[in-house]
């Protein structure tokens, strides 16, 4: 536990070390924290923090950094956030879904200066409409439609050659009765219910539904990232080429990374991650602030900003917040 004067010095260091990029010393925060107390005093708090691990001693300097359990502790329990209107360079583009999810991670980028990151919403399992288009004898292309308008094309081969009536009568059958399901919810429907149909089409209809679900299976989370570039002016990676590595094989990858932000998804408001607390932010010097968004209120993805955990926190929250309802607004209103 930390008394209050502690615990002010503390968010004095942080603060500071943010704004300035430098290790602090007992003078420099001195003044910083407003506390009218001796060099010596200040420098016996400074080594019992250090001591907890909230701040640490670079080797080059005398001064003190903060460490990602003292990042923690701030960013929990000192921070305060400031509301103010922020200029945005350009808004969403709102004249189609892909569209606002790229340029809010453009906006993030812009306006945070780092990295910004979103997560596309994940199409639609639900089954629309469907139609069957001849290639040749026994070759047929499949076409699925969801209710967001998207579309799966995949090409089957057909142990038998099928009519034009054969193949309107089976696509009739399937849109009449199960549009609005799921394609697994069709799947199961279709093992008790094809025997009111002839058995060369229940079988076409079987095997075109089972297409379908491989395809929408096989469609994953798409995610957007905007700014990569802005990291290699940030100080605290052109004198890390390997913590700069570990950043770009994160954005490159994106398996750890949409694996971080999918849990992400899964709590209310922004939330941080600050690199080296955890294997789901592999570089010690990133920190990442993210937020879910939703359509209608039901959350359907994540963004967020990501950069060095040298970073105004304060900032990045609102700039993440409020782009999450800006997207979440776009996005309901396109529903």
């Amino acid at each position: 536990m930390l008394d209050d004067r502690a615990k002010l010095l503390l968010k004095a260091l942080v603060e500071r070390y943010i704004a300035d990029g430098q290790p602090i010393g007992s003078r420099t925060l001195s003044k910083a924290s407003g506390l009218e107390l001796s060099p010596a005093t200040i420098r016996n708090v400074m080594s019992d923090l250090e001591e907890l691990g909230l701040i640490a001693s670079p080797h080059t300097s005398a001064g003190r950094i903060p460490t990602t359990k003292g990042y923690r502790l701030f960013v929990d329990t000192m921070l305060s956030v400031q509301r103010e209107t922020l200029e945005a360079p350009h808004s969403l583009v709102l004249d189609q879904p892909q569209k606002v999810i790229t340029s809010a991670a453009s906006l993030l980028s812009k306006l945070s200066h780092f990295v910004g990151v979103v997560v596309a919403p994940k199409r639609s399992s639900v089954f629309k409409h469907i139609e069957f288009m001849r290639l040749s004898e026994k070759r047929l292309l499949v076409i699925l439609v969801t209710p967001e308008g998207d579309v799966q094309n995949r090409v089957i081969f057909t142990e038998r050659e099928y009519s034009s009536s054969e193949l309107i009568e089976a696509s009739n059958f399937l849109n009449t009765h199960y549009s609005g399901l799921t394609i697994e919810e069709v799947r199961e429907r279709l093992k008790s219910e094809v025997d009111i149909l002839r058995n060369e089409i229940s079988k076409l209809m079987a095997t075109a539904v089972e297409v379908g679900a491989d395809a929408f299976a096989q469609d994953e989370s798409t995610m957007i990232v905007s700014g990569e570039r802005n990291l290699l002016s940030v100080s605290d990676f052109s004198s890390n080429m390997g913590q700069l590595k570990g950043a770009f094989e994160l954005f490159e990858h994106k398996t750890e990374l949409l694996r971080l932000l999918d849990t992400s998804s899964k709590a209310e408001g922004v939330r941080i991650y600050i690199g080296g607390e955890s294997q789901l932010v592999p570089v010690e010097q990133l920190s990442i602030v993210s937020s879910p968004y939703q359509i209608d209120g039901k959350v359907v993805g994540t963004l967020a900003v990501i950069g060095p955990t040298r970073m105004p926190y304060d900032r990045m929250i609102q700039i993440v917040d409020i782009t999450s309802k800006l997207v979440s607004n776009a996005l309901t209103q396109m529903k």
